[in-house]
């Protein structure tokens, strides 16, 4: 049976449902999180332990590197283009799981949009809300970059670091550069 928390002290309304995290699916089954997207070798990089294999462990600290260079910065997740959570940094705040999905999605959305409007392929989207952002980035024809900030984040600082981390992130993870 799923089980559903009430929404966050201060935040209001949450508008979606939220699962407890562990909690059995409503199958039966456990949630199991994939070490791999679209069929490429990743390294098991989900969550925020930094022990383990030296592949993992650069992965962990690439995604931390925008965290202390960007001053705003809450945290990242690595996603497939098909919402599945590869790996993440966040210590505290929003579901890794569902960031993951909001990325595939924020993602799909934008590319549309460019193939749309003929401008070519999507760079980078940013949602911008009254208490922060959240901003993808294309690692890989498989990968996602999200970022997560605060009210304060200086979004233009963001898009500089980033790429130079979504590239490098390519390169560990053996999925090819960005466009």
């Amino acid at each position: 049976m799923t089980q559903f928390l009430p929404a966050p002290p201060g935040v209001g309304v949450d508008p979606l449902p939220r699962r407890a995290p562990g909690a059995r699916l409503d199958s039966g089954g456990a949630e199991m999180i994939p070490e791999t997207a679209a069929g490429a070798a990743l390294p098991p990089v989900a969550g925020a332990t930094g022990t383990g294999q030296p592949g993992r462990r650069a992965v962990h600290s690439e995604l931390g590197t925008l965290r202390d260079r960007v001053p705003g910065v809450r945290g990242c997740v690595l996603a497939g283009v098909d919402g599945r959570l590869i790996g993440h940094d966040l210590a505290v705040g929003p579901e890794p799981l569902d960031l993951a999905a909001l990325a595939a999605t924020t993602f799909g959305v934008g590319r549309q949009c460019g193939l749309t409007l003929r401008q070519g392929p999507l760079r980078e989207l940013t949602v911008h809300s009254h208490q922060g952002y959240f901003t993808v980035y294309e690692v890989s024809d498989e990968v996602l970059l999200a970022v997560l900030g605060d009210d304060q984040l200086n979004v233009s600082w963001l898009h500089l670091e980033a790429q130079p981390v979504a590239e490098r992130l390519a390169d560990l993870l053996h999925v090819g550069g960005t466009t």
